[in-house]
């Protein structure tokens, strides 16, 4: 079957939809690399040891101190023993997962108990509730202490735990240097962007993974397909990681693919306005490998700031499969996708499903593709399969396996179920269908409750928003008003703190008076709003006597408050 190479003017015959469920042979994805790499491969020399030449392109020579740290690893005789501070949290219990896999002794400590956690103790890491100098002793006296200690993000520099090991010369690293040194002998493919990175990263790990890439994943939410929960680890060349922002944790990577799923102003913590955020990701951008890729979403304002040029408006008449558009002056190649047909890789004729969720028609320069068909809702979900769409056909290497790909990536695309928290139905009461989502920026709100609309167009949509961090709502009050434009009714609660106080004397009261459209208002508890609920449950069984003809709601933050 070729692909139709004829202008884009003419009519074209798109790849004919699989049907078929039987068993498919993987497809064999060949990197655009000439380096030589052993594919068993693990940083710390435990379970396997590394061959071949480093790759030209890693970015610098060791530091002493890295150095230093790799020559003890090597020669140290018992298992490496890597402590977590806060590993709780999404980010940190994935890489303590992963480390446990590659063999590593792991332990942790976080002041509360997450879900995350539970399958960490059940592979078998030592973990402690609450912060102390115990945590990092396998014995009383001290005598045996960790290899390393791995801190989140969250964790303030006065921890006991911290204090406790530099005194005592053992080396504690922040996330970004950690990822840095796990990742840096991969071909490594950083999926980042404020929204849709955990969506994206986990589709093309599960896609890639399917096709018969031996891959290694790291992701910041359970994915039910992943047996890891939040990881894959494997043997092969490809690493896939959701690569955050926050804290400049992205800096410390040296990534051979980068995709940018779109950059707002998000961390108001961290970075003071949307132009710290741009510029963060240009820093970022400067890390790309010699030979590199760049998939940029095009439609996004933010990501396409990142580029130095503007794009080169050229008219092709014949749709040729090649990754990329122009060279970036840093030696890398980039693509852009998105909605609009400027992109080298867009979608059009968007509707939905059978499944609930989105069928499109695949285009390249012009030139339709294929028709891709999507188990996941939303506008947001055909952006982050493009991305993924576009991320593999960046990996093939020879231009014969084109088509065969965007059939294999069809299939698996199809099969793809989604991830944990993100708009994801937890049950019903009466005729009410509960879902769950993690949205808590204003675009994310908004976007969830267009896909709420778009499968529900009938009946009530009742939102119940706990807002997070008070920083967050002082920055996007406004924003967050106008958001909840699509829904009929909509409850606010407390604000989750996480990590802060109150300096702004700001409350999800506010919130609540100020919402631009449908009815609000506040209710401090969760509970307080759901127990009424669960009571109907039980006696009554017409949904029109539900408080306001209730169809379906939203929550969110109410199953698994984060880390």
């Amino acid at each position: 079957m070729e692909c139709p190479t004829t202008p884009a003017s003419h009519s074209h015959r798109l790849l004919s939809p699989v049907v078929s469920h039987q068993k498919h042979k993987p497809c064999q994805i060949k990197l655009c690399t000439k380096t030589h790499f052993e594919s068993n491969v693990d940083f710390f020399g435990i379970s396997a040891s590394i061959q071949g030449e480093k790759r030209n392109s890693l970015s610098g020579k060791l530091t002493e101190q890295r150095h230093q740290t790799l020559l003890s690893i090597k020669h140290h005789r018992e298992k490496y023993w890597v402590h977590f501070i806060g590993i709780g949290g999404c980010g940190l219990s994935a890489l303590a997962m992963l480390a446990l896999k590659q063999g590593m002794e792991v332990s942790g400590s976080d002041i509360v108990w997450s879900s995350f956690m539970d399958g960490l103790q059940e592979a078998g890491a030592r973990l402690y509730l609450g912060h102390s100098i115990s945590n990092i002793k396998r014995n009383g006296d001290g005598s045996s202490l960790p290899n390393a200690i791995v801190v989140s993000s969250a964790i303030p520099p006065e921890n006991v735990e911290i204090l406790h090991a530099k005194s005592l010369g053992v080396p504690v690293y922040k996330r970004d240097y950690w990822l840095g040194k796990i990742t840096e002998h991969y071909n490594l493919i950083a999926v980042s962007g404020t929204h849709g990175k955990s969506t994206t990263a986990s589709m093309l790990a599960y896609v890639l993974s399917a096709m018969g890439d031996d891959i290694t994943a790291i992701v910041g939410a359970h994915v039910p397909q992943f047996q890891g929960g939040n990881i894959i680890s494997g043997r092969g060349r490809n690493f896939v990681l959701e690569a955050d922002e926050y804290d400049g944790c992205f800096l410390g990577l040296s990534p051979y693919i980068v995709v940018v799923t779109n950059v707002e102003w998000e961390h108001v913590d961290v970075f003071k306005d949307e132009e710290a955020t741009i510029n963060a990701f240009r820093r970022f951008l400067k890390k790309i490998r010699s030979g590199g890729h760049l998939i940029l979403c095009g439609d996004s304002e933010g990501a396409s700031n990142l580029l130095n040029q503007r794009r080169q408006e050229t008219v092709s008449d014949h749709a040729q499969l090649t990754p990329s558009f122009q060279l970036s002056s840093d030696g890398y190649s980039i693509s852009t996708y998105g909605i609009s047909n400027f992109n080298d890789w867009h979608a059009s004729s968007i509707r939905l499903n059978s499944q609930g969720g989105s069928d499109y028609v695949l285009c390249h320069k012009g030139c339709p593709l294929a028709e891709i068909s999507l188990q996941l809702p939303g506008v947001h979900n055909v952006l982050n399969s493009l991305a993924v769409i576009v991320t593999v056909m960046a990996l093939v290497n020879d231009n014969n396996l084109t088509c065969d790909a965007i059939n294999r990536l069809r299939f698996h695309l199809n099969n793809f179920i989604g991830v944990s928290r993100r708009f994801k139905m937890i049950g019903r009461i009466c005729s009410c269908h509960i879902y769950d989502d993690y949205a808590h920026h204003p675009t994310e709100v908004h976007a969830v409750i267009q896909t709420a609309r778009q499968k529900f167009p009938v009946g009530a949509l009742w939102v119940v928003f706990q807002p997070h961090t008070f920083s967050r709502l002082a920055a996007f009050m406004k924003d967050f008003a106008a958001a909840f434009g699509d829904a009929d009714r909509v409850v606010i609660t407390e604000v989750y703190a996480s990590r802060e106080v109150n300096i702004w004397n700001i409350s999800g009261k506010d919130l609540a008076t100020s919402v631009v459209g449908p009815r609000s208002e506040y209710i401090p508890s969760l509970v307080s709003f759901l127990f009424p609920l669960l009571k109907l449950k039980f006696s009554v069984y017409d949904s029109k006597k539900i408080p306001g003809g209730c169809g379906r709601y939203i929550s969110t933050w109410d199953i698994d408050k984060p880390q």
